[in-house]
């Protein structure tokens, strides 16, 4: 992407989001001293709902199902009969039981209550958190990644078999020359040239599921919907990454495990537990370092944002904008380096456990 539109997409971006974030300080109680630890964990966490904006005082939201499991079976009703309450304020009567959110948590009450009651360490002390299938902000955002991703691909293959020169046009003119990346800079040379080709339906899923949903993140409007924030998300990606890898390991593999070739017998013994842990630290590293670097990005911002309300000035806002502007085209760019980077170790994890032995 060209320099300069990057940073206009990025000033974009940052004045919505500023707007929008202003706008909600707004509605908070003016002699209400500012929290930004607050602010920042309920931007980054998943919802059940997405704040789209205020009109007259009043939030504008889209509202999610919330689905449940409890005693008495299924119970689903929308998050829109919380009212935008997440102080578990708000009790929600349905299917037979009691329920209200607290910081993003359904619970619901015991027989006879009506308030929730806390302990020292404001914990709900007579509410139970049922099994919670609810369509949060993250799961929807997913939907629809996988929708758009089905539309790309679908899309590319048909534009292929139309073709009769074979020259891509339109969308797949676009797609070409990343899918080639993706197996000549990374398919080919961490697995091999003999063995790549059944490993890259899954290396092209997660570059470009990563790498779509990054993106989303970035959207102001989408209000937090940070799917790749979310640690649930990178430690089922690393968990796929696991099970092929394990799966597909052969005889050379396995024996540098547990057996080390080429080292005395001392050493095989001392080193065939590093070994093992270190085919569990894999996929971990991989989980913590995508999800701590998309969150890290959206929480330098925030905070930088948050300078401005910390300090009550106006004067500080040319130096948070300027900062929280260069951190905002950083994060552009990193969410193609985070989907590349856990593309090529995923590959190259799949290589060492293919590799023949010399």
């Amino acid at each position: 992407m060209n320099p300069l539109r990057t940073i206009l997409f990025s000033t974009l971006f940052l004045s919505i989001s500023f707007i929008g974030f202003a706008k909600e300080k707004e509605t908070t109680q003016d002699d209400a001293p500012f929290d930004p630890k607050a602010m920042i964990l309920h931007h980054v966490k998943d919802a059940h709902e997405f704040h789209l904006w205020d009109w007259k005082g009043s939030p504008v939201s889209l509202s999610l199902p919330i689905i449940l499991w409890t005693e008495n079976g299924f119970t689903s009703f929308s998050s829109s009969e919380f009212h935008h309450d997440d102080e578990g304020h708000t009790i929600v009567e349905a299917n037979g039981g009691s329920f209200v959110k607290l910081h993003e948590k359904i619970y619901q009450l015991d027989a006879g209550v009506t308030a929730i009651d806390y302990d020292s360490e404001h914990h709900p002390i007579n509410a139970q958190k049922p099994l919670d299938f609810s369509i949060t902000r993250n799961v929807f955002m997913m939907w629809i990644s996988v929708a758009l991703l089905l539309f790309v691909f679908l899309t590319t293959a048909r534009s292929y078999k139309k073709s009769k020169d074979g020259v891509p046009t339109g969308l797949a003119g676009f797609m070409e020359p990343l899918i080639v990346f993706v197996r000549d800079e990374i398919g080919k040379p961490m697995i091999g040239e003999h063995k790549y080709k059944r490993y890259m339906p899954y290396l092209l899923t997660i570059f470009f599921f990563i790498w779509i949903n990054n993106i989303f993140g970035l959207i102001p409007i989408l209000n937090g919907a940070n799917l790749s924030g979310n640690i649930a998300f990178t430690f089922t990606l690393a968990v796929f990454t696991f099970i092929i890898t394990t799966f597909s390991g052969n005889k050379n593999y396995w024996k540098h495990i547990f057996w080390m070739p080429g080292v005395p017998v001392p050493m095989k013994i001392f080193l065939m537990p590093i070994e093992i842990i270190g085919m569990f630290v894999k996929p971990i590293s991989l989980m913590i370092r995508l999800f701590a670097n998309i969150t890290a990005g959206h929480v330098i911002i925030l905070a930088l944002m948050s300078l401005i309300f910390v300090f009550k000035s106006v004067a500080i806002a040319p130096v948070s904008v300027a900062f929280s502007l260069f951190i905002t085209v950083i994060e552009i760019i990193v969410t193609a380096i985070q989907a590349y980077i856990f593309t090529i170790l995923s590959a190259l994890y799949f290589g060492m456990a293919t590799e023949e032995e010399h």
